[in-house]
């Protein structure tokens, strides 16, 4: 089984900082993407930021300049940097890994796809 605990959340004013973190545990050989979604209220969950495991990032629109996702493959770690946070980024940021390959049947890699289970940003004033 593999689990991603996510940590980091909390109440920050507008222009505040917060850096989460979210470490994967379990049985398995690598992770493809890792990646960091976000879920307002009343509103669609939406991905936020994006790191394979070949080193590219990729951010939403809104994000840029001011989130940056970083990976620590040693520690199965992926962290989202975010700075200049405005209300708007109020919501629960999920952790999820894509493409997690595990031990299968027959010796062949079994691939799954995990998600962390939440962590809160409020920011307001």
């Amino acid at each position: 089984q593999v689990q991603l605990v996510e940590s980091g959340g909390g109440l920050v004013q507008p222009g505040g900082s917060l850096n989460l973190s979210c470490a994967a545990s379990g049985n398995f050989f690598s992770i493809y993407a890792m990646n960091w979604y976000r879920q307002a209220p009343g509103k669609q969950r939406e991905l936020v930021a994006t790191d394979t495991n070949s080193g590219s990032t990729n951010y939403a629109d809104s994000v840029k300049g001011r989130f940056t996702i970083s990976r620590d493959n040693a520690r199965s770690t992926v962290y989202l940097q975010m700075n200049s946070l405005k209300p708007e980024d109020t919501a629960v940021y999920y952790c999820n890994a894509d493409r997690v390959a595990t031990p299968g049947e027959g010796g062949r890699d079994r691939y799954l796809e995990v998600w962390g289970q939440g962590t809160l940003v409020t920011v307001s004033s």
